[in-house]
């Protein structure tokens, strides 16, 4: 199955987390929090506007972005869990490392 996000939507892939603090204790699942980091898998046409022009997604896929840690609708596809989110819910673009 393959999700098509519509208008301003985006869905992303969430990217694990670190499960070493950086002074070497491993954190168990149970005690780590979810991660606020994902790759944008597939993003929408964009927003409509009240004029009814289309403003694009300043999004591109394989994007890495920030978000909040609570933001998006989790949805399971094909075993997989994804999110999708308003484009507004991004707070930023991750680039270079």
């Amino acid at each position: 199955m393959k999700l098509r996000p519509l208008h301003d939507r985006v869905i992303i892939k969430r990217l694990e987390e670190e499960r070493t603090s950086p002074g070497g204790i491993v954190i168990p699942d149970t005690a780590a929090e979810k991660p606020i980091r994902g790759k944008v898998l597939s993003v929408g046409k964009g927003k409509i506007l009240e004029n009814g022009d289309v403003r694009p997604v300043d999004l591109k896929v394989g994007e890495t972005v920030l978000f909040g840690k609570y933001s998006g609708t989790e949805v399971k596809v094909d075993g997989e869990e994804l999110l999708v989110m308003r484009e507004e819910d991004i707070m930023a673009v991750i680039e270079g490392k």
